[in-house]
């Protein structure tokens, strides 16, 4: 079943936003809710979208969508999640970034920090840290992960067993209700366990879009992160789980 123009743009919309709701689509294609229901249950149907109450959200699986609808996925939201990282970060500090798009957004804001080392397994963050000439850069090495420049594997995890941080800035592709961040690369989790080992501060950025996704593999629990950035207030259950584990979550909405 091929794609209808409008449906076409459904399914953009939803990779930008994380997820489409049934009302704002009529209104924007001035069609009726029944029209948009019956667009929503085609594109579940060809396993584009899964319906949720009152829409569709990004189909979630054992695979992760590809690097560059990532990127483009809430970008955003992603810059002033940043933003707010950035702000927090001192000159002179040691840091660690991992591979995401939301923590590529972190490097931008960095730009401008001084007397700054970064250790990455990023090697987009590498790239655009260049511009940075205040910057020590430190790539871990590993194999190459050419989807999206990550770099993972034994080599990686004794790379970053030689340091410790000041600040470990780390992704996820999901998060469940429950606090635990997940992963879609058994091996890329393994690295994310020992990032977070070596740091003295755990920082989390993620948008609300991860709770409507799932992965297979767990990293960590919010209780071992000291800050979670993100855009919208947490379920109550988790806000309060939160405050028991002295996880400080930040909104930047």
């Amino acid at each position: 079943m091929s794609l209808s123009f409008r449906q076409s743009d459904i399914l953009n919309i939803a990779k930008q936003d994380g997820r489409v709701m049934v009302e704002d689509l009529a209104a924007r294609f001035e069609v009726t809710v029944q029209t948009i229901r019956r667009d929503l249950s085609e594109l579940a149907d060809m396993g584009k979208l899964d319906r949720v109450h009152g829409g569709a959200v990004l189909r979630s699986g054992v695979s992760n969508i590809g690097y560059e609808d990532r990127r483009a996925l809430n970008a955003d939201t992603k810059a002033r999640i940043a933003q707010h990282c950035a702000q927090d970060i001192p000159d002179g500090a040691s840091v660690f970034l991992n591979i995401g798009t939301s923590t590529e957004a972190v490097a931008r804001q960095l730009l401008g920090h001084k007397d700054l080392m970064v250790v990455t397994n990023n090697m987009n963050v590498a790239n655009i840290l260049v511009e940075n000439p205040d910057c020590q850069i430190v790539v871990a090495g590993g194999v190459l992960r050419r989807s999206d420049g990550g770099l993972i594997g034994n080599l990686t995890i004794s790379t970053i067993e030689q340091f410790k941080f000041d600040y470990a800035i780390i992704g996820c592709s999901a998060l469940d209700i429950n606090g635990d961040l997940l992963d879609f690369d058994f091996q890329e989790v393994r690295v994310s366990q020992t990032i977070i080992s070596q740091a003295r501060k755990t920082c989390l950025v993620a948008d609300q879009s991860k709770f409507q996704r799932t992965a297979p593999a767990r990293i960590a629990s919010l209780s071992e992160v000291d800050v979670f950035y993100t855009d919208q207030a947490l379920p109550n259950d988790l806000t309060r789980k939160c405050k028991e584990w002295n996880t400080q979550v930040k909104l930047c909405g």
